[in-house]
């Protein structure tokens, strides 16, 4: 599933990931590592500190490892698309946060 925007998912599909939120929250420290190998690229515009620990925080609990990449070092805007570089980066990381 790719999720571009909160706009694209229904009422219940929002309730359906706040449920589950809530079952991990409650369940935080005996889920195991169901991203255990897996990597996670997360890519910011802006820096923000709050956003980038709270990701790299959850992404490590699961057990993934997650990748910071800032804009300056994709090639947005200098000849390839947004639509080229999720292709790319889809190759090697099994998730992108943006």
């Amino acid at each position: 599933m790719n999720l571009i925007s909160i706009s694209d998912l229904s009422r219940e599909d929002i309730l359906r990931l706040l449920d589950s939120a809530d079952a991990f929250r409650a369940r935080r420290g005996k889920h195991g590592s169901p991203l255990q190998g897996k990597s996670l690229a997360m890519i910011f515009e802006k820096p923000s500190t709050r956003t980038r620990v709270s990701l790299e925080v959850a992404a490590a609990e699961l057990g993934a490892h997650p990748l910071y990449l800032s804009a300056g070092e994709l090639q947005l805007g200098r000849g390839e698309t947004i639509a080229d570089t999720a292709r790319v980066l889809s190759r090697y990381v099994a998730g992108i946060t943006a």
